[in-house]
Parts: C-alpha cells; structure tokens; sequence
C-alpha cells in the first residue's frame, strides 16, 4: 500500500474521498478539513462517463503521493450489506442509468481500505468527528435540499438493518388545509414530498424565493413536516443533537427557530430534550460536511483494517 506524503514530511496518512452526489461528485485528498492537499469536482453525468473519470483523478494522487484509505459517500439508495452480491452498487434511483452501478469495482484496484456509505451517513459521521456533533455517539444530520435525507448514528454507528435509514420518506400527518401535490413518485405525504427543495418550488408556482418573507404561508407546512420528523427521530433512536441544513434551511435563519419551537410544542413535555431550546441546530461544517463525510469514512476504514 502506497502511503500518503505529508506536509513538513510527517508520518501522517493522508485519504482519498468521493462524494456522490446528484449532480457533482467532489474528489478530496485530505489529511482533515483544515488540510485538504486537492479537491476535483466532476459531473455526474452517466456511469461510463463519471465512474472512469474517477478513477483517472484517484489515479493520478495514488501515483503521486498515495492515500492511505479511500471513502465513497454516494447517494442513495445504495447496497450497504458486505455480505451480499449488491453489496456497493445503487439501487432503486431515480438517476437515469445510475440503478446497479458497482462504484467499488474499479476501486479495489488501488489496495487500500474502502469505506462504503451514503452520502448523509457520511455527512453525520464528519460532523461528529470535527464538527457540532464532537463527543456524540446518538446523533442525526439532516439535509433538506432537491430531497430530504437523513444520516442517523446510532451508538457511534451508522443504523443497519435490511437497509440504510430512509427517513426522509416517512409519512406524515399533513397540515390541516395543505393539499399540494406530492413531489415523491412513490408516497402522496412523505416528508421528502412534502418539504423538500423541490416540493418547496412546487409549492411556490412560479414565485421568486427571493421575494418570499419569512412569514409567508408557503414556509408553514415545511415547517410542520421537519418539526414532525424531529419528533419521529426523539421517539424513536433519541439523537442527542440533529444538525439540520441543506439548501432550503441554509438561506432561512428563521426556520430552525421554528422547527425547534414546534418540536417542543408537539412533544407536550413527555420527552425533555437536551440543548435547552436549541435541539436542532444548523451543521458546523457547512458545505464541507458531505466532501469530509467521505474522507471520515476513508478514516474509519483504515482503522478498521490497522
């Protein structure tokens, strides 16, 4: 296994990350977010197109310097099961040609540990190890941007079951009057459906985000869904913190404030949150969150292999 250089010549490995997203996939070598050595970004156009391109940037760093882990946070849904002959391919997406494509094949070429997970686990995981989840074992992170996803840890572990955690697709009682159409082909009143970046456009009709205030109406059943969500999420694994953000919540201080006072509201006392009123809180790594997800995992990789 080649090993990464570092600066000043230290001893100290440096990682290879590859988070999959939608519309970009973002390759990082890094030692950590306050030491990032290159970052490439590519479309993500086709497999026969992105995939390759991958491969001749991991190339290049792996000839060069090396890495000593390498981490693939990818959208969703993937095949997280080691165990079984999808293990680290897409499943069911709505991304044309992407269902079934084997992202680790042309990676296991390189002989370092993979870290496999998706891109909000890895997210989660990132913010635990150098962000505003620091000291947590329970701990979700939410982004609310095209979709809804949500990376639940869990003891200090990502939840397994038949499947990664699909929370963005819980059903939710609407609120009263809301009758918008579901943006999500497969559930009429999920969360994703309902209050996510494209549900919200729906729910605009034309209008300019930039010309609707924080008090307008378009903002409350959002508000209800996520609020409802938080409420799903403390019944249920009890995080200790949720770190909320993504494109929708980014540009809107207000609403964070109001996801918290609803969560409170709908809970009536039976749980105490921690956090003294500030139970969801916006992500302290901000955009860098879902590039150091796949480097966290290239991390916990290596270690899991030392």
């Amino acid at each position: 296994m080649a090993r990464a250089e570092t600066k000043g010549g230290d001893a100290d490995p440096v990682f290879a990350g590859i988070e999959l997203g939608g519309t970009k996939c973002i390759c990082t070598l890094a030692a950590g977010p306050g030491d990032i050595r290159d970052q490439q970004t590519i479309p993500t156009t086709v497999p026969s197109e992105t995939l390759p391109t991958i491969k001749r940037v991991l190339d290049q760093w792996f000839a060069s310097s090396g890495f000593a882990g390498l981490g693939v946070a990818s959208f969703g849904p993937v095949h997280l099961h080691r165990d079984q002959p999808r293990y680290g391919r897409i499943g069911a997406t709505n991304k044309p040609d992407w269902e079934g494509a084997d992202l680790l094949a042309p990676l296991r070429a390189f002989g370092v540990p993979i870290g496999f997970d998706t891109d909000v686990n890895g997210a989660a995981l990132a913010e635990m190890r150098w962000g505003c989840g620091q000291g947590l074992d329970d701990f979700a992170y939410v982004t609310v941007g095209t979709g809804v996803g949500v990376g639940l840890i869990v003891h200090g572990r990502p939840t397994r079951g038949f499947s990664h955690s699909e929370i963005g697709h819980l059903r939710v009682p609407r609120l009263a009057g809301d009758d918008s159409a579901s943006v999500c082909r497969f559930h009429d009143d999920c969360i994703e459906g309902l209050a996510s970046g494209t549900a919200l456009q729906a729910r605009l009709d034309g209008r300019s985000l930039s010309d609707v205030g924080p008090d307008d109406p378009v903002w409350e059943p959002i508000v209800h869904c996520l609020a409802v969500m938080v409420h799903d999420l403390a019944c249920t694994t009890g995080p200790l913190r949720v770190a909320m953000g993504g494109g929708v919540i980014s540009g809107q201080p207000h609403l964070l404030p109001r996801i918290n006072a609803k969560v409170e509201e709908s809970l009536a006392g039976y749980l105490p949150l921690p956090g003294d009123g500030n139970y969801v809180v916006a992500p302290q790594l901000g955009t860098v969150a879902g590039p150091m997800g796949a480097i966290a995992l290239a991390m916990g990789a290596a270690a899991a292999h030392a």
